[in-house]
Order: structure tokens, then C-alpha cells, then sequence
């Protein structure tokens, strides 16, 4: 999608654009002609807007339905959240403006902020659960991070979408790296900020129980393996395994010890290798082949590579072309052999 840009000094049309944009409000402002500088962009279920105030702002803003968080560059955002009570943020700050369930208000005085939103249904699918299917959702219970160095991780998560990722119209429209970037965003937020996440990941009920046996992790891994070049997440493989995705969290663990989006991105990491096995250096990059299958971060991708195959990415592409292997596919069969080992009584 082309980036959206919006810049004017008129009060009603910033109104109605703001109100389109996000949700229903009303403004006012102290200049006769307050500029308003918006520049939308979007990537899957994620927008990311950039905002620059040029005067002071007070707002009243019906629930959003979405998680929306926030980046203050300069200037100052006083914000109360229906049932709490007033925040100010200021440069610098990393935080959630709102849940998207309840109203809030506040005030902006000359500010550049950026604006993240993403639908709760990505929260939920990351956190391994789904609304109706189990004890409750998992729920964001304050706005600031839990700590300075979750706040830094925050922020640089949100910097690098914005500024590396969207910023390259090709990486932006790879589809595993749309759907990887928002399960990553989605799981910072989880990571940065207080949340029900812990509890409700780990209060699976019965049935959940009794559904996480070995059968339940061999349709998994089935659907990953046909399915890893496409952008799948949890509910996806939870309904190809016909389970929900607490229980499918908690099959995993209980019998691989790892959790379906990491068995994706190693699934993912071999079939990378198997064609950086088979490129032609003069014909593709190391680049375009991690963003081809989900990795839009270099650097992170060559760590990854390495510590699984024991060398830098360029140097296997650079390596004579041989016969294609997908040495992914022996961790994938011994996952499948723990999960038959796994004892009698969970074979139900």
C-alpha cells in the first residue's frame, strides 16, 4: 500500500482525518491555524504514522478496538484512559496510549510522535491464545514498560519497522516478512509491557490437556512443513491440528520444548539454507533470500544461520552449487520421533 500523507491547517478537515484514521473524536485547538503533518504506512495488520504537531491539542477519543502504542520524539502527551488516571508522556517514552477497549482523552502540545496500531486478534494469536477459547484473553495492564531496557527493546523494535523495514517497498512486500514483523511487534509489546500474558498462557484447561498429545504435534508439524513458505501463525496450525492454541502451545512444550513460531522459523532457516545452497551469487543476495523466507533483519539472520549451520550465510552461497538439502529436515524428523516417545498415558 502506497504511504498516506496528510498536511494541513484546517481544524475540521485535521478533525475528520483523525477521526477516519483512528476513531471518532473531537478536537480543539489554541491557533486560529494549527498545522497537522500525518504520514501513514501500512504493512499487513500494522499501521505506523508518524505526526507532527505544530500547536497545542486537546482530544476525546472513543475505544480504538486496537492496540495502539506510542513514540514521543518531542513535545508533551497528557492522556487519562477512562478509569485511570492522567499520564504524561514526554520524549523519549515508549508506551500504549489506551486499551482498545475503553475511551480516553488528553491533551498534545507541539509534538512529533509516532502511532503503532495492530488488531488485538494479533496479540492474542502471538500470546497463544483466542478470545472464546479458553479461560480469557490476554489483556495489557499498564501503559509504560516494565522496565528501562524492555522500554529501549520497545523502541527499537518500532524504529527499525519504521525506518528499515518500510522504508524498503521490496522487504515491506515480502508476505513472510509482512506476517513474521507483526508476530515480532506483537511479541514486544507482550515482552515490554505488563500484561495477564504468564497466567494466561499457562492456566490451560482440560480439555487443552488432554488435546496437547503426540498426534496433536505430528498435524502440526505436517501443516509446517507444507505450509512454511506461506505467512501462517499460531491459529493456523492450532486449526490444521484441530486444537486451540493454548493447547497447541502447551503440546509443544510438553513434547519438543519449544514453541510452534520458533519450530516455523527454524522450518523457515533450512529452507533459506537449502536455497542459498542452490543460488547463484551473480543471480541473488544473501538478503533477498532471508527476506524471501520471513528474516528482514541481516544481522540477525547471519547469527541465526550461523549457530545452526555453522558458518556465514555468504559463505554457502558462495560455495559451489551442489545437490539441495534441506537439513532442516532431520531436526524436523527428530521432533517427530520425541513426540512418539512421549509416554503411554499421553498417548490418548
Amino acid at each position: 500500500m502506497e504511504p498516506l500523507t496528510f498536511d494541513s491547517r484546517d481544524l475540521g478537515q485535521t478533525e475528520e482525518f483523525l477521526s477516519k484514521a483512528y476513531a471518532r473524536m473531537s478536537i480543539r485547538a489554541e491557533a486560529d491555524s494549527p498545522r497537522t503533518r500525518i504520514s501513514r504506512q501500512v504493512m499487513g495488520p500494522v499501521s505506523v504514522d508518524r505526526l507532527r504537531l505544530e500547536f497545542g491539542l486537546s482530544y476525546e477519543v472513543h475505544p480504538l478496538g486496537k492496540v495502539c502504542l506510542c513514540v514521543v520524539e518531542s513535545g508533551r502527551i497528557a492522556q487519562q484512559v477512562a478509569g485511570y488516571e492522567e499520564e504524561v508522556f514526554g520524549p523519549g517514552d515508549a508506551v500504549s496510549l489506551a486499551p482498545p477497549d475503553r475511551p480516553y482523552s488528553g491533551e498534545v502540545s507541539h509534538a512529533r510522535y509516532t502511532i503503532v496500531m495492530f488488531g488485538d486478534a494479533l496479540l492474542q494469536e502471538v500470546a497463544g491464545t483466542c478470545p472464546g477459547r479458553g479461560p480469557g484473553p490476554v489483556r495489557l495492564l499498564g501503559h509504560r514498560p516494565v522496565s528501562a531496557a524492555a522500554g529501549r527493546h520497545l523502541r527499537r523494535t518500532i524504529a527499525y519497522l519504521r525506518d528499515d523495514v518500510l522504508a524498503d517497498p521490496d522487504l515491506a512486500g515480502e508476505p513472510l516478512v509482512v506476517s513474521t514483523a507483526g508476530q515480532l511487534l506483537a511479541a514486544s509489546v507482550l515482552t515490554a509491557l505488563p500484561s495477564n500474558a504468564a497466567t494466561a498462557a499457562a492456566d490451560a484447561t482440560g480439555p487443552d490437556r488432554h488435546d496437547a498429545h503426540p498426534r496433536t504435534v505430528r498435524r502440526a508439524l505436517a501443516y509446517i512443513d507444507e505450509h512454511a513458505g506461506t505467512p501462517i501463525g499460531v491459529d493456523d496450525i492450532a486449526t490444521a491440528a484441530r486444537v486451540t492454541p493454548r493447547a497447541l502451545q502447551y503440546a509443544f512444550r510438553r513434547h519438543l520444548d519449544t514453541t510452534p513460531l520458533s519450530y516455523l522459523r527454524q522450518a523457515r532457516l533450512a529452507r533459506a539454507h537449502a536455497e542459498l545452497e542452490a543460488g547463484d551469487p551473480a543471480a541473488t543476495t544473501v538478503a533477498a533470500i532471508a527476506a524471501r523466507w520471513g528474516f528482514f533483519h541481516p544481522g540477525r539472520f547471519a547469527l541465526a544461520y550461523k549457530a545452526a549451520y555453522g558458518r556465514p550465510p555468504s559463505d554457502t552461497l558462495q560455495a559451489s552449487a551442489g545437490p539441495v538439502s534441506l537439513p532442516g529436515q532431520q531436526r524436523e524428523e527428530s521432533f517427530a520421533r520425541r513426540a512418539d516417545r512421549a509416554r503411554p498415558q499421553d498417548q490418548e
